[in-house]
């Protein structure tokens, strides 16, 4: 069944029990993610492309409150009517908004009072849906809610990591923590796609997201596809082999890129002492060259590419040869734009600015990584970014 952005529902909301259940256990994930930090971390912003881990609470939490307990609660008493302005993220049609940019600059409210917050919406929302309400919209509202906050569950670490790892002394964020210290295959090989009409997009039960929408078909030519991502030690190669320097493999947005913002490595790469080493969410740590890479951005990935004599997959490539491969260890670069599927739709209202808007000048990633939410990854997600970007746990499969 379609819901208000053109998203599939989960098969288990016909059950408010299991639903009431489901969505404690997602929000208190989130806190979990938080429970290493300390009070000072929360408030943080180094760069505008991360939000304080106080501002994803506070977010994620307010997502509920607008579009579940104020439309489908009429007795609903907002927590702090200012909380609109400080946590809506982008949402035009709900109305002003803290920039971007600006959201580390808020002291106040302090983290004691949005978790206040999160409880205070966790308790009302939970006895809305224990009351036997039977609404579907307000259902698939809180289905979409609870993909909204895996989401930021995997911004929180991705945020929280940049934090911490560019601090002075590299602070750990848990001294066990492997999310981001993934090993690659020991086996290598070319998987091998003959040529023909593929079906592509989101087909069956289950939640999707409205860019998934739309399965067609598409033509692909003959290809083959890397077995795994790139490892650390075949990137090290390239890098060593003056990859940085030589301005033949970059495109010329990517090589203006990295000569004004002196960018000559992965993030969180640093020689020292003549050795690699990397930062880590459980310290700096020297470089386990069969690790896989992560932390690069497109422009990386394309010139990687280009040094190997290879390319990137096209995201069609990549969703049709998926079965025959191991994925989810780290998000994956395609060579494909964000664009709409055919006969994609924005749905009306605020809703309708979850996904269409942001279809321009943003590049395809296909997969998953360690630090994304369990159960939020399938063949189909299309997740997307900025070229420039390094800060998200994006890796490299070449194609040919």
């Amino acid at each position: 069944m379609e819901t208000l952005t053109g998203i599939v529902a989960s098969q288990d909301l016909s059950s408010l029990e299991a639903l009431s259940h489901r969505f404690l256990e997602i929000r208190n994930r989130t806190e979990v993610i938080c429970a290493p930090l300390k009070t000072e971390d929360y408030p943080v912003q180094p760069i505008t492309d991360v939000s304080p881990p106080k501002w994803h609470l506070a977010h994620t939490t307010w997502f509920f409150e607008t579009f579940a307990l104020k439309e489908f609660d009429p007795d609903y008493q907002e927590f702090d009517p200012t909380f609109g302005f400080h946590f809506n993220s982008y949402y035009n049609t709900v109305g002003d908004r803290v920039q971007r940019s600006n959201r580390g600059a808020m002291t106040r409210p302090e983290t004691s009072r949005i978790y206040a917050y999160r409880e205070y919406v966790n308790e009302k929302l939970s006895e809305l849906l224990q009351s036997g309400q039977t609404n579907k919209d307000l259902h698939e509202v809180v289905e979409l809610g609870l993909q909204h906050e895996m989401q930021h569950q995997e911004l929180l670490l991705t945020d929280i990591k940049f934090i911490l790892g560019h601090q002075p002394f590299f602070p750990l964020y848990h001294e066990d923590s492997h999310l981001d210290r993934q090993m690659a295959d020991r086996d290598f090989d070319w998987v091998k796609v003959e040529s023909g009409l593929k079906l592509i997009g989101f087909e069956g039960d289950g939640f999707f997201f409205d860019n998934e929408k739309g399965s067609h078909q598409v033509f692909l030519e003959e290809f083959s596809i890397a077995s795994r991502p790139v490892t650390f030690g075949e990137y090290i190669e390239f890098m060593e082999a003056g990859g940085y320097q030589d301005f033949n493999l970059w495109h010329s947005d990517a090589w203006d890129f990295i000569q004004k913002n002196e960018i000559s490595a992965p993030l969180y790469l640093h020689k020292i002492d003549g050795d690699w080493q990397r930062y880590t969410m459980s310290g700096l740590r020297k470089i386990d060259k069969n690790e896989l890479l992560v932390h690069v951005s497109y422009y990386e990935a394309a010139a990687f590419a280009q040094w190997k004599g290879l390319r990137l997959p096209t995201e069609f490539e990549w969703e049709v040869a998926s079965e025959n491969f191991n994925w989810g260890q780290c998000w994956e670069w395609t060579n494909s734009a964000y664009l709409p599927y055919p006969r994609f739709a924005k749905a009306p209202g605020a809703l309708g600015e979850y996904n269409g808007k942001f279809m321009v000048n943003q590049m395809i990633l296909r997969g998953a990584s360690g630090a994304t939410a369990p159960g939020h990854s399938r063949k189909t997600y299309r997740n997307f970014f900025h070229p420039h970007l390094q800060w998200q746990f994006a890796g490299i499969r070449l194609a040919k």
